[in-house]
């Protein structure tokens, strides 16, 4: 049946054209490039607990065939969890592997991935590093092909509140995907940078640079602003 995503919005994609590159999720193209169907699930702000206790029971009761297998079962949670007030990483492990076990019953490979250190503002990158290893744990516990995210960042593939990826950040991820299942025995027939064509300009460089810098300059105002208010 293919693969089977589950996770948050950077799994559930959407959002902004990028040099005429539609957004798209990296485990959309993970299934394109692997040629097998996806059946997406993930959801805009869902959270470990969203993922156990609405994501799946949905699946269960939506798809058609409730014993059929998956290729591969994708797992990408905990940026929102991390962000919570009172965060706890032994709960969010508990919760992911939780996940991954329900996945490990339907299908035949999983792949979860870490969190990059430098996501979100301000940054957290002890407790990101905390929430990894509870990842890495749970991965470790139930059989799952770990991506590792830690260094992934830059203007090209991370849009300017260094949470989402950009729509040509969704395609990096989804190639080191695939190299990470190729090693696992995994036939890719198709790269997913081979399926996108585009070409940049000098002024869209520039009005791109530009519009960057204005978003992540009104984001740090805004943190600013709440750090000041709430010393």
């Amino acid at each position: 049946m293919g693969v089977l995503a589950f996770g948050d919005s950077i799994t559930n994609g959407g959002g902004e054209l990028q040099w005429g590159v539609a957004m798209q999720s990296w485990a959309m193209w993970t299934a394109r490039a692997l040629g097998v169907p996806y059946s997406p699930h993930a959801v805009d702000g869902a959270t470990a607990e969203d993922v156990v206790e609405r994501q799946i029971p949905l699946f269960e009761r939506s798809v058609a065939d409730s014993h059929a297998r998956y290729t591969l079962g994708c797992l990408y949670a905990g940026t929102n969890d991390i962000r919570l007030p009172g965060f706890d990483p032994e709960r969010f492990e508990r919760l992911h592997g939780q996940a991954l076990g329900f996945l490990q019953q339907r299908c035949d490979r999983l792949l979860t991935a870490t969190i990059p250190l430098d996501m979100g503002r301000p940054r957290n990158p002890a407790l990101v590093e905390a929430t990894n290893a509870a990842i890495e744990r749970s991965a470790s516990e139930h059989g799952a092909l770990v991506l590792d995210l830690r260094r992934f960042g830059g203007r090209q593939v991370m849009m300017a509140d260094h949470v989402h990826p950009t729509a040509l950040g969704q395609v990096a991820i989804a190639e080191r995907a695939l190299d990470l299942l190729a090693t696992d025995g995994l036939t890719v027939r198709v790269r997913p940078t081979q399926l996108i064509d585009y070409e940049t300009t000098p002024w869209g460089r520039l009005r791109g640079d530009l519009t960057y810098a204005y978003r992540h300059l009104k984001q740090d105002l805004r943190l600013l602003w709440a750090t000041r208010r709430n010393p």
